[in-house]
């Protein structure tokens, strides 16, 4: 276990801001940091998701209800929760793949809603308040897509970019991106448990790892890019090789 030089875990005491904290990624990251004493605040649009999370967290957590496409609300819970270490954002909307030919602008203007502006805006609103980082999400569609992939890989494009672009104008808060590749979590419950099983079989076997991932394998990543204090501008991909082959 990294420890600093009292031998205090290093996030131990430290406030840890994680939007989309109610579900996949971001509540394993919520379980993780909280693990290792952190304080730890979820966000996310569904109060009932938020309180079903809360059960899985130490009492000293705590969550709120927001639409993180709302600027108004954005700043606002902010301003209410002050000070703090470090932002996560994880929050995305059910995955959309298709044809270029069959997306209609409309649907790809709001795929961008939550993913990107809703990152850029809490980005926005809270760096006034983190002593720390930031850590955002993307995916390898940025540098691996596949058909059908215009919208995944034109937003984790976009999120990268932006990180870079942070990391510069935000410092000396380090900000740092996560691209993870194919994990388990409800992104895929458009589609039906056996078209899920499915996919997750056909992209384990292809994969170096022999599997798919899970959010908890995801979530290490979080922890390290808070713990560590020297890597800013970086997208860390966590894919099972997935990029190699």
């Amino acid at each position: 276990m990294e420890q600093i030089a009292t031998g205090k875990e290093v996030l131990q005491g430290q406030k840890i801001v994680i939007i989309g904290g109610s579900a996949g990624i971001g509540l394993a990251t919520a379980k993780s940091a909280a693990a290792k004493n952190a304080t730890v605040i979820i966000i996310s649009s569904n109060q009932q998701r938020i309180n079903k999370a809360l059960e899985e967290l130490p009492e000293s957590a705590t969550g709120y209800a927001i639409d993180v496409t709302d600027e108004a609300q954005v700043k606002s819970i902010f301003e209410k929760i002050g000070f703090f270490d470090h932002l996560i954002f994880t929050a995305g909307e059910h995955l959309q793949l298709g044809d270029l030919k069959d997306t209609s602008l409309a649907s790809a203007h709001q795929f961008f809603e939550i993913r990107y502006w809703g990152a850029f805006t809490a980005v926005k609103h809270a760096s006034p308040y983190i002593r720390n980082s930031i850590v955002l999400t993307s995916g390898i569609a940025s540098n691996r897509p596949g058909k059908g992939w215009s919208l995944g890989a034109s937003i984790c494009s976009a999120m990268e970019g932006f990180t870079r672009a942070m990391a510069i104008e935000l410092a000396p808060i380090r900000v740092n991106i996560v691209s993870p590749g194919v994990v388990k979590t409800d992104l895929w419950s458009g589609m039906s448990l056996q078209e899920r099983e499915g996919m997750y079989n056909q992209i384990g076997d292809s994969l170096p790892v022999k599997r798919v991932g899970n959010a908890d394998d995801i979530a290490k990543t979080y922890l390290y890019l808070m713990k560590q204090e020297y890597g800013t501008g970086q997208t860390i991909i966590v894919d099972g090789g997935a990029s190699l082959v």
